[in-house]
């Protein structure tokens, strides 16, 4: 049995191995995600443990507000000076450094733009002097308050020189500074990790990054001859107490990178993700092929059979076959892996500005689970397939057609099971009744609502399809390639769900985004009474700001009404985080954004008061009158008493401070600005002084507020461009499907293709019949996954309907635009099987068996 299996293997390798293609790809992305992750973990190890390689010891304050990865850079509690000094005198210490080191140091490059950062910091820091790790290549130290030196990478992107005159923003509005040398490091490396560093003197870096003078970002020591970091890190933190956290180099290394390898986890999970949806499209097409091939080889099967296999040896031999497939797609899919791996590792160190990629490395879990991923689901997908084989009767080696279509009846019941799961477990995970579970039950709503409905797949299969094929039946060929696709639903149901699961997951998440973003304009439109709006584009881990004085200016500006700038930061309240606001403006919060006083007064705030929302209030259990303990970024916990509480809608925050709390802010500038004219105002004739009292904040810019809302949601445009063409491996998966199901069918019929050819249907006709066929297919399941998707997507929003997406936008465009796709797809997807139709020998043909 084992050499019959093999020799059947070898006879059928080309279209085992197109159906194993399928898994290929998702074994790629899984061991793709585990090689990347991989190999930017081990950089980011090497990149701190360079950083701190001259640390033994380094003490630092709590952060007041702890931040994950992707929520920004945290602003840690400053080091007075005076701990530097007691830190020298600890037994062990030889030297000790006050270090100022924080995020949000943004160099004006020489075309008058900021400097951007996608990802890295951009730091600020005091002039610490050369070292093995750090060297001048130009110029020299800054020595007066009114210079600076930049890394290499920065002078480069920046476009500046020694000498130039250069703008940095900071804590502090726009300041000029003489760029007075620029610095690199050992290796000839321009930056570590592809952060841009600006350096001051040490009070100019106290003063601009910390925002008080004498305190320091960390404190640095090395260890005298003898002594080891760990027997150090305890003396000086029995010095200090436990007010400061003390570790050695290589636990601030250490913990560091394990905080970028968290962010890190959510890029893993994504490629997963999409590993999930190939290989769901490639169980639909190894199911396929392995139900034609064992449909095709029933008279061999039955033969065995006769001379003695048992049903056990026959599902053996399948499931032989399905393994011999899974392991060679799981080499090739494990060797695509670590090459599209080390790819997007390559890409990340480029995006994000230099950093140094380690060696490609192979972890056992990319091994394990390419292995593991292939061959289960080529063994899953076969298993029916073997089982039929195994029911083949001895007769049917005596008859010609064995294989009559059987009632659908156990598919369809099994599918609409199946899918009143997935229906089930969607409206547990969206309606919020999963509790911590909720993605899993969403994601498991969706998995079961595909295999459902693929199952339920062909009781509509034959009456869609003859649809369908009716714009094509104006000639022969036409009628002919109708007729085909229609005649087995099972197979033209699976193939066509396969393309089905691609086009619904893009058809979803469109009807999502287009609604969320069409919900939010008509929000922001209907709400915000500014004409003009001054904001920027994120693109680092801190938001654009600007100075603060520009809202006192545009204030007394001809035609201005109000002008309001908003502020905004992470908080500790009540020992709970919550985002809080800062308003320049209370009143705005009525005049501009229509907000209703549901206790209280909201129109103005004492130093030690502030607003909460309605949502807020209740969910805190507090009123008018009550205090809350506010503990911000920077600065001591302060309390406020609530004077007043307004109505929660989708563009309003949880609580707004005093405007002088924002000192304490992470960034103490204006995110946002808001200007409403007074009526019969222009927005041309104001909008351009603005601009003009923007010139020192050129981060931001200002727009009416149309273009504003629209600035906002195309930000969701990048996500949804992701997702189409990643999914578009899934949809070429299923074009895969296609030309596999229309090659064996061709084999299949060989002896109906030479008597169709014998009869007078001529080579051109009888590759138009397979275009047909093949376009019929395609175009049901382009239907079928517009129609699924929009379902989806439309629940989707339904769910998210309390969280502010009231409006549902179908994609008819799109949709239009993939159906037209499909068609193009078919057409594809029927060149090789067509053409090899069209060569069939006529009279080998009529004699095949």
């Amino acid at each position: 049995m084992v050499r019959a299996t093999l020799k059947s293997l070898l006879a059928r390798k080309v279209r085992l191995l197109l159906s194993g293609l399928a898994v290929v790809l998702g074994v790629m992305f899984v061991s793709g995600a585990f090689v990347l992750t991989d190999t930017l973990g081990r950089s980011f190890d090497a990149v701190f443990a360079d950083g701190f390689s001259d640390v033994d010891v380094n003490v630092a304050g709590k952060p007041k507000v702890a931040l994950s990865e992707a929520e920004g850079e945290q602003v840690a509690t400053p080091v007075p000076a005076a701990v530097l000094e007691q830190v020298k005198t600890v037994p062990g210490v030889a030297e000790a450094k006050g270090v100022v080191n924080a995020d949000g140091a943004r160099l004006i490059g020489s075309n008058g733009k900021v400097v951007a950062s996608f990802g890295p910091p951009q730091l600020g820091e005091n002039w610490l002097g050369e070292s093995d790790l750090v060297t001048l290549r130009e110029g020299r130290e800054p020595r007066a308050d009114g210079e600076i030196v930049v890394n290499a990478a920065l002078a480069k992107a920046a476009k500046v020189k020694v000498g130039d005159r250069v703008g940095v923003l900071t804590l502090a509005p726009k300041q000029e500074f003489t760029l007075v040398g620029v610095f690199g490091y050992s290796g000839g490396r321009d930056s570590i990790g592809g952060v841009n560093e600006v350096a001051f003197t040490t009070p100019v870096a106290q003063r601009l990054m910390l925002g008080e003078p004498d305190v320091f970002t960390s404190i640095t020591a090395q260890a005298t001859d003898g002594t080891s970091p760990e027997s150090l890190r305890d003396a000086v933190a029995g010095a200090l107490g436990g007010q400061y956290e003390v570790k050695t180099g290589e636990q601030v290394a250490a913990d560091a990178s394990a905080s970028l390898k968290e962010g890190l986890s959510f890029i893993n999970k994504v490629l997963l993700g999409f590993a999930a949806v190939a290989l769901l499209v490639g169980t639909f097409l190894i199911l396929n092929t392995f139900s034609i091939i064992v449909a095709q080889r029933t008279r061999e099967l039955a033969l065995l059979r006769a001379i003695g296999a048992s049903g056990r040896q026959v599902i053996g031999s399948v499931v032989l076959e399905a393994v011999a497939v899974g392991l060679i797609a799981s080499v090739l899919g494990l060797g695509a892996g670590i090459g599209v791996g080390a790819l997007l590792a390559y890409l990340f160190g480029k995006l994000a500005g230099g950093l140094a990629v380690a060696g490609l490395g192979v972890p056992a879990a990319a091994v394990i689970g390419a292995f593991s991923v292939g061959l289960v689901i080529t063994v899953v997908a076969a298993l029916l397939p073997a089982l039929r084989a195994s029911r083949i009767p001895p007769i049917a080696a005596m008859q010609d057609v064995a294989n009559p279509d059987r009632p659908l009846t156990r598919v369809t019941v099994g599918g609409a099971v199946v899918t009143a799961i997935g229906a089930g477990l969607l409206f547990l995970g969206l309606g919020g009744h999963a509790g911590d579970n909720t993605l899993a039950t969403i994601l498991g709503g969706v998995l079961f609502a595909f295999i459902g409905v693929a199952l339920l797949t062909p009781l509509i299969s034959r009456p869609v399809v003859s649809l369908l094929g009716a714009i094509f039946a104006w000639s022969v060929p036409g009628k002919l390639g109708r007729l085909n696709s229609g005649r087995n639903p099972r197979r033209t149901a699976i193939t066509a769900a396969a393309l089905m699961v691609g086009i619904a997951l893009v058809t979803g998440v469109t009807v999502i985004l287009d609604s969320a973003k069409s919900s939010i304009s008509s929000l922001a439109t209907d709400t915000i009474k500014a004409d003009l709006v001054i904001a920027g584009a994120q693109s680092g881990p801190r938001p654009p700001s600007f100075d603060p004085a520009v809202l006192d200016k545009a204030a007394t500006l001809p035609g201005v009404q109000l002008v309001d700038g908003e502020y905004g930061d992470m908080a500790v309240v009540n020992g709970t985080r919550t985002w809080v606001a800062a308003s320049s403006n209370v009143a705005a919060l009525e005049r501009i954004f229509g907000t209703k006083a549901t206790a209280g007064d909201i129109s103005r705030l004492a130093p030690d008061q502030l607003l909460l929302s309605s949502d807020t209030a209740s969910a805190r259990n507090l009123s008018v009158g009550s205090t809350v303990t506010v503990q911000l970024s920077r600065g001591d916990a302060r309390t406020y008493t609530v004077s007043g509480i307004y109505e929660s809608s989708q563009l309003t925050n949880p609580m707004v401070l005093p405007p002088q709390a924002v000192r304490d802010f992470a960034m103490p500038q204006p995110i946002q600005g808001f200007v409403q004219l007074a009526p019969g105002t222009r927005v041309e004739d104001v909008q351009p002084q603005v601009e003009r009292l923007l010139a020192d904040s050129p981060e931001v810019t200002v727009v009416d507020l149309g273009s504003f809302v629209k600035q906002q949601t195309s930000q969701l445009d990048t996500p949804l461009r992701m997702i189409q063409i990643l999914l578009a491996l899934a949809i070429a998966i299923a074009v895969l499907g296609i030309v596999n199901t229309l090659a064996l069918s061709v084999l299949e019929r060989t002896r109906e293709l030479g008597l169709l050819r014998a009869i007078g249907l001529r080579r051109a006709q009888t590759m138009r019949m397979i275009t047909v066929e093949a376009v019929v297919i395609s175009l049901f399941g382009a239907l079928l996954g517009v129609v699924v998707g929009s379902g989806l997507g439309a629940a989707v929003v339904r769910a998210l309907k309390d969280e502010g997406i009231t409006k549902l936008v179908l994609p008819w465009s799109q949709m239009g635009t993939f159906l037209i796709l499909a068609t193009i797809v078919g057409v594809v997807a029927a060149v090789l099987p067509a053409v090899r139709a069209a060569r069939i020998n006529v009279l080998g043909a009529i004699a095949h068996d």
